[in-house]
């Protein structure tokens, strides 16, 4: 009986329920990232992945313990490991998936707000220019619509939008609703905060695209320093000096010099686009 008892502590389910605890903010990430599971099923999905994967490589230590003969407790010792690692893996897949969405608000947040902008300058209700932005191009306007179907379900207005700035993953996003909600609680023109607020985000991309400047300019003279002139001359030199001391260059030395070059060539172009601001303006 005691042992049943064990297994059930055990299981898959109770572990996965255990390890959701863990993480707090699971289910608001799941929220944003539109994923249609709670944190104890994301959960145990990945862990199920990770406990796969880690099978996996546990098979193929075994297979290599056994050649080298080595201690068996290798292969535990590689399960837990590569479990581990493959579980926070797929784990931060989420957490990933929260910061591209992230990045696309903030590429289209200002546009998206301006749209909202000419509707409420026009004299269109509110409610009526949450409407059409709903029905606009571009991701934010998946937010206008999770808006618009909270208050066709009956929602004031002020508490949906309160809903959107807690689930929004965008921090522009979060001030523009924000400015609107503070405008109606309030009492004042909308038109006017949330103007104030579109010019305050655009002096901001502005900064970013000046910032990016500078740093562009480091950037490409390490760029031509380390991934040109250096690979150039040194491999140049390689040649003069092997051709001097009676060195075997061979097919298999120049292809590995290549996937060097490649191997910088990927680094560069990954920094290129780290540093590249995410504003379009």
């Amino acid at each position: 009986m005691s042992w049943k008892i064990t297994l059930n502590k055990l299981s898959l389910t109770s572990i996965s329920k255990r390890l959701a605890h863990l993480f707090p903010d699971l289910k608001k990430n799941l929220w944003i990232a539109r994923i249609n599971k709670t944190p104890e099923e994301y959960t145990k999905e990945k862990l199920r992945l990770a406990l796969m994967s880690g099978g996996t490589m546990a098979i193929l230590t075994f297979f290599l313990v056994d050649k080298l003969n080595k201690s068996y407790f290798t292969i535990l010792f590689s399960f837990i490991i590569f479990t581990a690692v493959f579980f926070f893996l797929f784990f931060k897949q989420v957490a990933a998936k929260v910061a591209v969405m992230e990045k696309q608000i903030d590429r289209e947040v200002l546009f998206a707000g301006r749209f909202l902008l000419v509707k409420l300058n026009s004299g269109q209700p509110l409610i009526n220019a949450l409407v059409d932005a709903s029905k606009s191009y571009g991701v934010a306007n998946d937010y206008f619509k999770s808006i618009v179907r909270d208050i066709d379900m009956g929602t004031p207005l002020e508490e949906a939008l309160d809903k959107a700035i807690k689930f929004t993953p965008s921090n522009r996003m979060k001030k523009i609703l924000f400015q609107i909600t503070n405008a109606l609680k309030i009492g004042i023109d909308v038109t006017q905060t949330l103007e104030a607020t579109l010019d305050q985000i655009a002096e901001e991309q502005l900064v970013e695209i000046q910032r990016y400047g500078k740093k562009l300019g480091s950037v490409t003279m390490f760029y031509m320093l380390g991934a040109v002139v250096l690979p150039s001359l040194g491999l140049t030199i390689f040649v003069i000096i092997a051709s001097m001391m009676n060195i075997e260059v061979n097919f298999t030395l120049f292809g590995m010099i290549l996937v060097l070059l490649v191997i910088i060539e990927l680094i560069f172009l990954s920094v290129f686009k780290s540093i590249r601001p995410n504003v379009n303006i």
